[in-house]
């Protein structure tokens, strides 16, 4: 591939990318949801896994550790999000949905498909199978455990 094809896909990439963040945001806002893009994608991943550590969350959510740490302080603000001292290491926190929290996220399941299903206007099946294995392949040339 040309250096100039590369970096006109590479720019398309990064400038989507912050299009559909930008988007979803403006909507969230527009919905008085109550969160932002970054703090609901930490409560559906949360509404997905249980009882997990505060390091493996921000690796699910692919947020740094400081970053990760002021969503949580705002969700827990908020009466989202519940933290426990883990019980084998006193130095960590293990995060759970409140009761609160997993009503917001069944409150807001409907809104952020549809936000997202924006997205996918004018698309057919291959278009988003095609999408998906390119995107998949990308993720995988750049797994970090990747033994350069």
């Amino acid at each position: 591939m040309h250096k100039e094809s590369f970096n006109r896909y590479s720019l398309l990439l990064d400038c989507t990318a912050r299009r559909v963040k930008q988007y979803a945001q403006v909507q969230f806002n527009l919905g008085n949801y109550g969160v932002t893009v970054d703090q609901w994608a930490v409560l559906k991943n949360l509404n997905n896994t249980a009882n997990i550590s505060q390091k493996e969350l921000a690796k699910l959510c692919g947020k740094d550790q400081p970053t990760l740490t002021r969503i949580l302080d705002l969700l827990v603000k908020k009466g989202f999000v519940e933290r426990t001292i883990h019980k084998n290491d006193r130095r960590s926190f293990i995060v759970q949905l409140s009761e609160e929290g997993r009503n917001k996220v069944s409150e807001l399941e409907p809104n952020v498909r549809e936000i997202r299903m924006k997205a996918w206007e004018n698309l057919d099946e291959n278009d988003f199978e095609d999408l998906q294995r390119i995107l998949n392949t990308i993720y995988k040339n750049l797994e970090l455990n990747n033994n350069d």
